[in-house]
């Protein structure tokens, strides 16, 4: 797999000696190394500031970067709708300015990650590109696949699970890892859900494709509730086109796919997410 965020602020910093000299471009670079340790308060705005400094940057390939790079980070957690909307038009505005050309055939990530803005994070962008539609397509071919999936996997207690076995439950799948800080955050969020819903038909599944031990070390003190679901080699990530994590998506009792998750997610998002397959609070 791919596109991993610590991955992604490593590649940033690699870009600072390229932008030796242009100061601009180092000081973004430093605020959005600096996002994830802002509070939920100020993230927002200063991630709406961020986005205005790259469009007021010249065209070139690394304003597109820069701007892909604030991308994957605005759809972690709620970030309102401000937010995302400013970071989706920055990156629109940079790709129309500096298209950027595909590798043999595959759809560049600036077009990806803009399609899933618009498709998962509730936005518009303005972008007449035929690589933009294509990323559009290339996700609802994917949906498309991830609503048909089947898989068994094992537990961490080496019980078996298979997703079309569940139905009659609400079944939310959430792929995550032990590294990733995102996935970390949201999941005490998904215990308290899983915890408290679990009476009314709710099965939470968290899938690593790390191994047992790692996997195993992490959760022992943790507490964690859900099961937690081991995918060896990576083959249910594949199925479900797993790029970056965490990823979640949400069936109903009758195994429709209804909801779809491209980050971490707050609980009010996971609720809003399981109350399109008609789960409630009560």
């Amino acid at each position: 797999m791919t596109d991993f965020r610590p991955l992604l602020l490593v590649a940033l910093l690699s870009l600072a000696p390229v932008l030796h000299g242009q100061a601009s471009e180092n000081s973004i670079v430093s605020e959005i190394k600096t996002l994830r340790s802002l509070s939920a308060q100020q993230r927002p705005v200063t991630t709406i500031k961020v986005a205005q400094e790259i469009v007021a940057l010249p065209p070139s390939p690394r304003k597109v970067q820069l701007a892909d790079a604030l991308a994957h980070l605005v759809t972690e957690g709620d970030q309102g709708q401000d937010a995302p909307q400013a970071v989706a038009d920055t990156l629109a505005k940079s790709l129309t300015e500096s298209p950027v050309a595909p590798k043999k055939n595959e759809v560049p990530m600036p077009y990806l990650d803009l399609a899933k803005l618009v498709r998962y994070a509730g936005v518009t962008a303005a972008l007449n590109d035929p690589l933009f539609a294509k990323a559009d397509q290339q996700l609802t071919a994917n949906e498309a696949d991830i609503a048909k999936a089947d898989f068994t996997l094992k537990d961490l207690h080496n019980k078996k699970w298979t997703l079309s076995q569940l139905r009659g439950k609400i079944v939310l799948v959430n792929f995550w890892a032990t590294w990733c800080p995102p996935c970390r955050t949201e999941m005490p969020d998904l215990d308290a859900i899983y915890t408290h819903f679990q009476s009314q038909g709710l099965v939470v599944l968290s899938i690593s494709d790390e191994d047992a031990f790692k996997v195993g070390s992490f959760i022992a003190p943790t507490g964690y509730h859900p099961p937690v679901l081991l995918d060896p080699g990576g083959a249910v990530h594949k199925m479900f086109h797993v790029e970056g994590i965490p990823e979640t998506y949400v069936f109903d009792r009758d195994g429709k796919l209804v909801a779809v998750a491209m980050d971490q997610r707050t609980q009010r998002q996971f609720l809003a997410m399981l109350a399109t397959a008609g789960l409630q609070p009560q």
